[in-house]
């Protein structure tokens, strides 16, 4: 097997080995679960279909720091993330601002896989090409939230509450969550459409 072959096995070795270090003794382990679900989900889809459909090294490379972010926010649940905590004190923000840095990365990291699916599977060309990642992404960054706050809803905000939703009091927190990931997805068509 060739080594660019190997890179996404080696990813996913690695990103196991730090997601079963996150699992010891998260901050809190419902919401550590409620996070870890969808997560567990798209490692298992990815996993199954790679053979039938492989991705850009540079696509995995961007899954995983995705994963990656995305899994130490929900160790320490993206409320209490310790640097982001550092910052909010030093500059006196209002709010831990990981979250935001994760969903921003969200549209940029998962622009390029769907772009490749885009161009390699559905045959897109184009200025076609450029927008379906791209309204992809703000489709599933409005329904994320939306199965958010429905997961709140039907476990109770007792079990979760807002340690889960992550608003830490803006009453704006899902609608600037997508914005932030269309954001990101923004910049990376830019960046897609500059480099072709």
């Amino acid at each position: 097997m060739a080594g660019k072959d190997r890179l996404p096995t080696i990813l996913l070795i690695v990103y196991s080995i730090l997601w079963l270090v996150l699992a010891i003794n998260p901050y809190d382990r419902m919401v550590w679960l409620a996070e870890n679900t969808l997560t567990v989900l798209f490692i298992g889809f990815l996993i199954l279909t790679y053979r039938k459909f492989r991705f850009s090294n540079t696509s995995y490379v961007l899954l995983f720091s995705f994963l990656v972010l995305h899994t130490i926010g929900s160790h320490y649940t993206y409320t209490n993330m310790p640097l982001l905590t550092w910052l909010q004190n030093m500059f006196d923000l209002s709010r831990n601002h990981y979250d935001r840095l994760v969903h921003f990365f969200f549209g940029l990291a998962f622009y390029f896989p769907i772009y490749e699916l885009g161009t390699r599977k559905l045959k897109l060309k184009h200025w076609e090409s450029y927008l379906l990642p791209f309204l992809v992404i703000i489709s599933f960054k409005t329904i994320y939230e939306l199965l958010e706050y429905l997961i709140v809803i039907v476990m109770h905000s007792s079990v979760i509450g807002s340690s889960f939703l992550g608003m830490q009091g803006d009453q704006w927190d899902a609608q600037k969550d997508i914005m932030f990931g269309i954001t990101g997805a923004a910049i990376s068509m830019v960046t897609c459409r500059l480099r072709r």
